[in-house]
């Protein structure tokens, strides 16, 4: 039976910052993987738009052997290796013991309109919940990235605050392609309309969906009556556990950060990949 260990209740709650584990960190012995970048500027999706995608494979990888995949929404803040997430170090680390399956790691920057006074599309992109994005995912972004690799053994997305509400509305529509989830501080909050899931979920939809979901006690609006992110994520997690949903509910201290989501990833994705 795993022993946690002992750590103090913090009475700041705003003044938190978790450590990284070791699996965050560059192991001696581990050695780094592969990392190959591309760029979309014809997206069908998204005209107009430009973006960098970033395949990670893990030291050793053979490129004839199926692997799974996980994608990433805000790319290039998850791969950063001086970033609070460094998923391409976690991947490293997880290969080497062997913690997860053989894993492609894509990820994949929002959209840009290059010359633009608001250059980014990434609300349009992640807050909308509709199948645009995830069909652009599927459609746009995997044959590019897996071109020369052998994909096979299912497919996860992870993204943090509007990536976190776009991973879990990919899942919700294509369940049969992207069936396990992490979302980290998701701004279910914000997206247009409202956060749909809490009711769809009660009134009986379902999906084949194994998720990680993060909220942290002092998100956006955590204690207002209205557009409350960490109030949303919670009962979104309880509707997911009411209806039977392979569900792990992690709560942390401090506001809306990737700190305790990159702290949390190397267990994440052993959760969900297990």
């Amino acid at each position: 039976m795993p022993v946690v260990p002992f750590s103090p209740l913090a009475s700041d709650q705003e003044a938190v910052t978790y450590e990284h584990g070791p699996d965050s960190l560059a192991q001696p012995g581990v050695r780094a993987g592969t990392v190959r970048e591309f760029v979309i500027d014809d997206s069908r999706a998204y005209p107009g738009t430009i973006r960098r995608v970033w395949v990670h494979t893990a030291a050793g990888h053979d490129p004839s052997s199926p692997a799974a995949v996980t994608l990433f929404n805000d790319g290039w803040w998850y791969l950063d290796p001086a970033g609070d997430v460094r998923a391409g170090i976690v991947l490293d680390n997880l290969a080497a013991q062997r913690a997860i399956p053989p894993m492609i790691g894509i990820f994949v920057d929002p959209g840009e309109f290059p010359g633009s006074v608001m250059p980014k599309n990434r609300n349009n992109e992640y807050d909308p919940g509709d199948t645009r994005y995830v069909q652009f995912l599927l459609d746009e972004v995997l044959p590019r990235a897996i071109e020369g690799l052998t994909f096979g053994g299912g497919m996860g997305i992870c993204g943090g605050s509007s990536g976190g509400n776009a991973a879990f509305t990919a899942a919700w529509h294509r369940p049969d392609a992207i069936a396990r989830v992490i979302a980290f501080n998701p701004s279910f909050a914000q997206m247009p309309g409202g956060n749909p899931y809490p009711a769809l979920l009660a009134d009986g939809e379902t999906r084949r969906i194994r998720t990680l979901l993060h909220a942290a006690h002092h998100d956006i609006g955590w204690n207002d009556r209205e557009e409350n992110w960490f109030a949303e994520s919670l009962e979104t997690a309880a509707a997911l556990a009411r209806s039977g949903h392979d569900l792990r509910l992690v709560v942390g201290d401090g506001g809306h950060s990737p700190n305790h989501g990159g702290v949390l990833l190397p267990d994440a994705l052993r959760w969900l990949w297990r």
